[in-house]
């Protein structure tokens, strides 16, 4: 990945990144100082990224919603992220493109990575988003999507499946951007909070 433990990015890696996100090369410069401050070996470990994500949810258990985030940006499944797959996580969950982050969100559904969404990997993912949901906050959800079971239900009914069914990536993407519904079931709530709150950290 370029010289990943210098004090530089590579020509290289910045002007990959330049082109997949929408950062500026000033931009990108400085998060990577931070980056190595934060992490010296030049990587992200799972332990670090959900100690992040705990920081943002005193009140709440994110772990397992960011253990499956971890994973969907680990794209050579090395246990770590470097700088370009932390930067492309941070561009895909905040700014990219739709197709992109539909993209991003069946990988994150797709819990075995074998290529297809089951109902159980469904209720995998809502159960790990309801854990970042306060009790308080739960309490005012709508009577049809207050629980975990109920909201997995709501978003399979939406792609008319049967419970041994299995939706392919082409039918994920289709089957959101149709449907507003469906994408405002499938994400958490507060996105932007976690982004911004990672900007801060790298700034």
């Amino acid at each position: 990945m370029g010289n990943t433990k210098s004090g530089a990015l590579s020509k290289e890696l910045l002007e990959d990144l330049k082109l997949n996100t929408k950062y500026s090369e000033a931009e990108l410069c400085a998060w990577y100082q931070s980056f190595l401050k934060e992490c010296p070996s030049g990587r992200i470990s799972k332990e670090q990224f959900e100690g992040i994500y705990a920081s943002f949810f005193p009140d709440a258990d994110p772990t397992a919603y960011a253990r499956h985030v971890f994973r969907s940006f680990d794209t050579n499944s090395d246990g770590t992220l470097d700088f370009k797959e932390y930067i492309v996580a941070l561009h895909l969950t905040s700014s990219g493109k739709t197709v992109q982050k539909l993209e991003w969100a069946f990988a994150l559904y797709d819990v075995d990575g074998n290529g297809t969404i089951s109902k159980n990997e469904i209720q995998e993912i809502v159960r790990s988003i309801f854990n970042m949901i306060s009790c308080e906050d739960q309490k005012n959800l709508p009577e049809d999507e207050n629980t975990p079971e109920k909201r997995a239900d709501k978003i399979w009914e939406f792609f008319g499946k049967d419970d041994n069914d299995k939706i392919a990536e082409g039918e994920f993407i289709q089957g959101v951007m149709n449907n507003k519904e469906i994408l405002r079931l499938i994400q958490f709530d507060e996105p932007q909070k976690v982004k911004d709150k990672l900007k801060e950290k790298k700034q």
